[in-house]
């Protein structure tokens, strides 16, 4: 485990912050990017959180609006973001700056 007790401008450990950023989705992501100023691992979870939860949130819109096999669709991809979910928390609260292929190359460019 790669713990990293870096504090942040919240006064909390980087990987306790960093996997907050995912418990409310956007909300709690919107929240550590607007607050979290300095700490880049941080920021690029809350990015990421941010960027996976909104792109998550479209889909099962445009899928609940499709009848029968979007919502087929939707049932299935329901457990795989919790798993996704889950998955995020862990990494980020072992330290790890997990990227996912695509919302995670926008958060980086976010970031900086």
């Amino acid at each position: 485990m790669a713990e990293n007790n870096n504090k942040t401008s919240s006064g909390l450990t980087e990987n306790f912050a960093g996997m907050l950023c995912y418990l409310f989705g956007w909300l709690s992501g919107l929240v550590f990017f607007l607050t979290e100023k300095e700490n880049k691992f941080v920021r690029f979870h809350a990015m990421q959180s941010i960027i996976v939860s909104a792109a998550l949130l479209v889909a099962f819109i445009v899928l609940g609006m499709i009848p029968v096999l979007g919502w087929v669709v939707a049932i299935v991809l329901w457990p795989v973001s919790i798993i996704l979910w889950i998955l995020l928390m862990y990494k980020a609260y072992r330290g790890e700056r997990f990227k996912l292929p695509v919302a995670g190359d926008m958060a980086e460019k976010q970031v900086g």
